[in-house]
C-alpha cells in the first residue's frame, strides 16, 4: 500500500513566470498535471503486449469512446495498429508494480510483463488485470499520427467497474494515490496501530 507522498509546498511567485514553450518548459508545466495511470493491453498468446499510459480520456458517452495518446515509438504501437482492438485497465493504488512492469523503461520481456497478476480474457481477445479498479474493452475506431505520438479513439464495447484501494495516479513525477479511506490516513499518520498489531 502507498503511503501519502510527501510534497514540499514552495511559495508563490508574486506573479507568475511566463517562459517559451521549449521540450523542456512543457515537460515541466505537464508535471503538475496529475493524471490516472492505466494499463493499455492488447494481443493473445506470443503477440500479448502493453504498456503504461497516462494520456487517457473520455471522449463521449454517446456512443461511448475514449482518446488514448501513445507513443508511435512504442513497442507495443505496431501491434496495437495490426490488431485494431486494445483493453484499458484503470490501476488501483497497490498495482504501482505493474505500472512499472508495463512502462517504457522496463527491462522485462511481454511474457515477464503478465506474470504473477490475474488476468482475464476479454470479448475482444485483449486481457485485462483482473483487479483494476475499472476496465475497458474497445475496438481502435480511428489513429491520428500526430508528431512523436498516435492518438487513438477506441470505442468503447464492454466495461467494468470495480471498487478495491484508491486510484494510482501520477503527478510531479511520482506515484500517489487518490482515494484514502479515513482508516489509511489514520494509520499512515500514525493515530491507528497497523493492521495485525496487538
Amino acid at each position: 500500500m502507498l503511503s501519502p507522498a510527501v510534497h514540499r509546498l514552495q511559495p508563490r511567485p508574486s506573479r507568475p513566470r511566463v517562459t517559451e514553450a521549449t521540450d523542456q518548459t512543457f515537460r515541466d508545466a505537464m508535471r503538475q498535471l496529475a493524471r490516472s495511470v492505466c494499463l493499455i493491453t492488447l494481443g493473445s498468446g506470443e503477440e500479448r503486449t502493453g504498456l503504461t499510459a497516462t494520456s487517457v480520456s473520455p471522449l463521449s458517452a454517446e456512443p461511448p469512446t475514449l482518446v488514448v495518446c501513445v507513443n508511435r515509438a512504442s513497442p507495443s504501437y505496431p501491434a496495437l495498429t495490426r490488431l485494431g482492438v486494445f483493453a484499458v485497465n484503470v490501476l488501483s493504488a497497490d498495482q504501482r508494480e505493474f505500472a512499472e512492469r508495463f512502462a517504457s523503461g522496463s527491462s522485462l520481456n511481454r511474457e515477464e510483463r503478465y506474470r504473477d497478476g490475474r488476468w482475464l480474457a476479454l470479448p475482444s481477445g485483449a486481457h485485462c488485470l483482473a483487479d483494476s479498479i475499472a476496465v475497458f474493452d474497445c475496438d481502435v475506431e480511428e489513429r491520428i499520427e500526430r508528431h512523436t505520438h498516435a492518438i487513438v479513439i477506441g470505442r468503447v464495447r464492454s466495461v467494468w467497474a470495480g471498487g478495491g484501494s484508491g486510484a494510482l495516479v501520477h503527478w510531479r513525477g511520482t506515484y500517489d494515490q487518490v482515494g484514502w479511506s479515513d482508516e489509511e490516513v489514520a494509520r499512515a499518520i500514525g493515530l491507528f496501530p497497523r493492521l495485525g498489531a496487538r
